[in-house]
């Protein structure tokens, strides 16, 4: 066994000329190419600033192999939890990693893996020594600090911009423009402190506390240590929590069901994250702590008092006093006299505990309570399929999970219950049928009176109520050059839905081929489909009924790097959609170019894209500034571009400026309501700065 350490320590040696390569790329590193990677497969724009900002964390602050936990590691999505198994495995057998070389020896770790894995990881024998200097020394020395601030326009008018012509109107109150200004200051294991503001289009900067309002319509802050003696984390400020499969808690987002098929199905037990977001709903604000009473055993208790938007009314027949909300109002807009009024209306108050029990490598589970309390009942509409939802003031849930690793199986699962009495499940196993063959399996059962605010479990449904569903997938690495990937999903929903007036089913499955005929070359075909029924007007009797609908998503890429400054990206994407007889469909050429000049970096790209109704809107990922992601819906008939450029003056500072267009040949106004754009082209432009103070 010391024979093959020292081979491995030579072949280290021999390419070392290599290490230096691989660290100047380190730093040219394309982590938007690699974002939009992973999340090809999404179909609607959902924004993922909280991933983008971990992943970027990451990159500066790499992971050391010989001690980084299991969780951190899956939540990269770059190794599942059979390979993570397999790598640790490695080390308890043979000591820790030398070189990152030793990866390629390890089971289960192919080539698209490793290079994958690369920018994200180091190997170190020994973890830095601790720093003791008082706390105020390490922020103020600390090199991972920056500030950034965002100016976005819309150059085209809105009619929430323009005159009243009649009265009974209304108007936006602010300016066009939308302002975002962000701070942080980071140390991965130490401390991180940060601000977040924003003003969205139409919002006004004033200070007026009668309304709620403080310059910025929106404000965020954390400070968070770590590893101060027993406590693990300490967090004041805004925050989320992951426990679990996300049954009650899933912090940041859920990847879901896409083209990477195993990695993302099992959510890992993260605990306390900050929250700097500009969403203005779904996280929590006030205190949070982790304590370790030894290397086993965690426990975290948290309070939350958050002011969030709601219209207020009265049930019919009732004093001023009754007062209720139908709906949290999740939009973050504060532009109109209605929005403003209704901006913090209710207050919402949590508080909960965990314990997580860490018994072997192979066992670990955990347990979650958690009290919900409002200051106005939330009482939703009287529609049949609202029957079962949430009605009251507070709400109580509770849960327990568990992870077990037993002969290369990682069994994986979470149950809960709500006060209603409503329990949900998930279950899952991940397993390496072969060195090649990758297979998950996850059930999920959430009953119509389940009730939670804050779960984000793996699904179809955005919520965790009223479905059930098993999912498989797989993923076959015939070698370095062709994979398959795929899944079936198959659903119901045991009540009745929004647009759906049954209980009602359906199944999702997607097939994907990647080919790598040579290293600067990347080519996928991608097939989805799925069925639901929805709601249609029988043509004979005119009466609403319920039947099954199909879309199929088609996708074909082809990538081409040529040099590290240069790339290429063409890909065609189409879907149709079928109802009650009825078929429309849609299409989107889309050309990309990316150069990197120097400190200058260029993206450009043209789409084409012409579809019928809703259904069949494309979604397509686009490059944007630092810490924004857009991934936009082309919809209706006609072409759009962007230009994004980048250049870095010096260390301390890099700008940004993204001029984006989209021309409509099928219509002569844009949008809707207060929205709306007299004439056929939307435009948008973009600056960005960010300075780095370290």
């Amino acid at each position: 066994m010391m024979q093959v350490r020292k081979w491995l320590f030579l072949i280290s040696i021999s390419l070392s000329i290599y290490s230096i390569t691989k660290a100047q790329t380190n730093q040219d590193f394309n982590i938007e190419a690699f974002v939009e990677d992973l999340f090809n497969a999404q179909e609607s724009a959902i924004p993922y600033e909280d991933f983008y900002e971990s992943l970027l964390l990451l990159y500066q602050n790499p992971l050391n192999l010989n001690s980084v936990s299991n969780g951190r590691l899956i939540n990269t999505y770059i190794l599942s939890s059979v390979q993570i198994d397999h790598l640790q495995a490695y080390i308890k057998e043979h000591g820790k990693l030398i070189t990152l070389y030793e990866l390629q020896i390890i089971e289960g770790f192919d080539y698209v893996t490793i290079q994958k894995l690369l920018p994200f990881v180091i190997v170190k024998s020994n973890e830095a020594d601790t720093d003791d200097r008082p706390l105020i020394k390490r922020i103020v020395s600390e090199r991972n600090n920056y500030l950034i601030t965002r100016y976005k326009y819309v150059l085209e008018k809105k009619r929430g911009y323009t005159p009243l012509s009649s009265p009974g109107q209304s108007r936006y109150i602010g300016s066009p423009s939308q302002l975002y200004f962000r701070y942080r200051i980071a140390r991965p294991g130490d401390f991180s402190l940060g601000f977040t503001a924003e003003k969205d289009a139409g919002e006004a900067i004033s200070w007026d506390p009668k309304t709620k309002r403080y310059g910025m319509d929106y404000w965020s802050f954390h400070f968070m240590l770590e590893k101060q003696g027993k406590f693990r984390r300490v967090i004041i400020g805004d925050y989320q929590l992951q426990f679990g499969q996300g049954i009650l808690f899933g912090a940041g987002f859920s990847v879901g069901k896409g083209s990477e098929t195993i990695n993302t199905v099992k959510r890992v037990t993260l605990g306390i994250r900050p929250y700097s977001s500009v969403l203005e709903s779904g996280f929590m604000r006030g205190i949070a702590a982790t304590y370790s009473f030894n290397t086993k055993i965690n426990i975290t208790g948290f309070y939350s008092r958050l002011k969030q938007d709601a219209n207020l009314k009265v049930l019919e027949g009732n004093s001023a006093e009754d007062e209720f909300f139908s709906a949290i109002q999740t939009s973050g807009f504060h532009r109109t006299p209605i929005e403003i009024l209704n901006k913090k209306r209710i207050t919402e108050q949590v508080h909960g505990l965990n314990i997580n029990y860490l018994a072997t490598r192979q066992l670990s589970f955990g347990s979650t309570v958690v009290f919900n309390h409002f200051d106005f009942p939330l009482i939703p509409g009287n529609k049949p399929y609202q029957f079962f939802e949430f009605k009251g003031k507070t709400n109580a849930n509770g849960s327990v999970y568990g992870n077990y690793n037993w002969q290369g199986f990682l069994f994986f699962g979470e149950a809960a219950i709500s006060q209603s009495g409503g329990t949900a499940g998930v279950v899952g196993l991940i397993k390496n049928l072969s060195p090649k063959v990758e297979f998950a399996l996850i059930m999920r059962s959430y009953q119509k009176d389940f009730h939670t605010f804050r779960g984000t479990a793996f699904g179809e449904n955005s919520r965790n109520i009223n479905e059930k569903g098993i999912y498989w997938g797989f993923k076959y690495t015939l070698n370095k050059q062709l994979q398959l990937t795929g899944y079936y999903d198959s659903f119901s929903f045991p009540w009745l839905k929004y647009r759906i007036n049954s209980p009602s089913n359906g199944q999702d499955y997607l097939v994907r081929v990647n080919f790598n005929p040579r290293s600067n070359v990347n080519i996928y075909a991608q097939i989805r489909k799925k069925t639901k029924d929805l709601n249609t007007v029988d043509h004979d009797t005119g009466r609403t009924i319920v039947l099954p609908s199909t879309k199929r998503i088609y996708v074909l890429s082809i990538a081409f790097n040529p040099t590290t400054h240069f790339n290429l990206k063409s890909r065609i994407q189409s879907s149709n959609f079928s109802h009650n007889d009825a078929k429309t469909s849609g299409i989107a050429f889309i050309q990309d170019v990316n150069v990197r000049v120097q400190a200058w970096s260029f993206s450009g790209r043209i789409a084409f894209f012409d579809t019928e109704g809703g259904e069949n809107r494309q979604y397509a990922y686009e490059r944007d500034v630092l810490y924004a992601f857009s991934i936009p819906a082309y919809s209706g008939r006609g072409v759009r571009n962007y230009i994004l450029v980048q250049y870095r003056l010096g260390r301390k500072i890099d700008l940004w400026s993204r001029l984006a267009r989209t021309n409509y040949y099928d219509r002569y106004a844009i949008g809707s309501g207060l929205e709306t754009i007299e004439g056929n082209k939307l435009t948008e432009l973009k600056f960005q700065l960010r300075y780095r103070l370290g």
